[in-house]
């Protein structure tokens, strides 16, 4: 069951839909299901109308515990906090079929495309946020055995309103052998280390006598052990220098490959964006810009990409990365999530980076005859206390 649906999920995204038509990947209402529907909800066992949940500080919360077979169809979740930053000191983990291990483990916001710490409004077949911090996933996540779903509170608040409503299918038909479970890892470089604190033009020589071939110091969204299909990745960035943040090709090693399996052009053409994106945010189906910043230290971007059309598969072992600049010559801050599917078990993921390094802060970044680093005036009015 659940392999086909997420085939059907792969193949499908990309196909227009006529009127009246649903996305194949899910099921056909005219035809009768076999599953049995369940939801987990935040909502008051006795009845009334106070369906929310207070997290303390510290505390996981379990949301759902449950055995398989089964398969994740979509998860709902809003929240309100008073501390800042707090949908980056939220943690969401899932965990399949028992292990310590969480296969998803993200801060919350991160997870849903938010990296800057604000509500920026996007919409995907896999991912939606609207402007009134409700947040929606749609990747199928398949289960042979058992699912957990914890939130964690790392912040010095209690998170006051936590709403959630996740709905799953349980059969009795097992799970194929060759099922690949769903993936998700937080990764952040505060900041990324870059060789100058200066911005030149492409032509210029000074940014031109260096070559990156070996992807050496690119900033990594996610390294994986096993077989799979990596299938999209969230990015947000916040700049520690003047200029344009991009101009980093990606970079992908497929199945222990020392040199790049293939490489891009630049950050916005990984994006499927160009020419910097426009100066404008947008959303589409398959990328987008939803945030959009000036190219001055202080500003704050998100930007999106998914693979649906044509998951990247490996055999042995995946690293997707990015440059940080040209050759890796820029020093901002990004954080960001990578999404793939993947036969179990999975290499463990890097430790969680403690709360307070995760709230992005500009740096003062210098560079060779630069110690400063190259601000605008009045650019560091965008400094943020953690």
């Amino acid at each position: 069951m659940a392999r086909s649906i997420v085939l059907l999920f792969l193949a499908a995204m990309v196909a227009p839909l006529g009127y009246g038509q649903i996305p194949a990947w899910m099921p056909d209402p005219t035809q009768q299901q076999t599953y049995t529907l369940h939801r987990s909800s935040s909502r008051e066992s006795t009845g009334g109308n106070a369906d929310y949940r207070t997290v303390t500080p510290g505390q996981t919360l379990t949301l759902l515990d449950e055995d398989g077979p089964g398969l994740i169809s979509h998860m709902w979740f809003t929240l309100a906090d008073s501390e800042p930053f707090f949908l980056k000191r939220v943690v969401l983990r899932i965990y399949w079929d028992g292990e310590e291990s969480p296969s998803v483990e993200a801060p919350i916001g991160d997870f849903y495309g938010q990296g800057t710490g604000e509500i920026v409004p996007w919409e995907t077949p896999v991912l939606t946020v609207s402007h009134d911090r409700a947040m929606n996933c749609w990747f199928p996540m398949p289960f042979a055995k058992h699912a957990k779903i914890t939130i964690t509170n790392d912040g010095k608040q209690s998170l006051g309103s936590l709403y959630w409503n996740i709905d799953y299918r349980t059969d009795t038909k097992p799970l194929p052998k060759d099922t690949l479970y769903f993936h998700a890892q937080y990764r952040q470089a505060q900041p990324n280390r870059g060789w100058t604190g200066e911005w030149y033009e492409n032509g210029d020589p000074i940014v031109n006598y260096k070559r990156n071939t070996d992807g050496k110091d690119n900033y990594v969204w996610v390294e994986a052990q096993g077989h799979g299909q990596f299938v999209g990745v969230t990015m947000s960035i916040l700049e520690n220098q003047d200029g344009w943040w991009g101009e980093g090709d990606d970079m992908f090693f497929v199945d222990g490959a020392t040199t790049p399996t293939f490489i891009g052009t630049g950050s916005e053409d990984y994006f499927l964006g160009a020419w910097d994106f426009g100066g404008g945010g947008y959303s589409l189906p398959m990328n987008g810009a939803p945030l959009v910043g000036k190219e001055i230290a202080g500003s704050r971007w998100s930007v999106y990409r998914f693979h649906l059309d044509s998951p990247i598969p490996f055999a042995k072992s995946f690293k997707a990365t990015i440059e940080h600049g040209h050759a890796n010559h820029r020093s901002d801050t990004f954080s960001s999530v990578a999404y793939w599917y993947q036969a179990e078990p999975h290499a463990a993921f890097p430790p969680l980076p403690d709360v307070s390094d995760r709230i992005p802060v500009l740096e003062f970044v210098g560079g060779p005859g630069n110690s400063k680093g190259n601000y605008s005036p009045g650019s560091l009015n965008n400094l943020n206390p953690r």
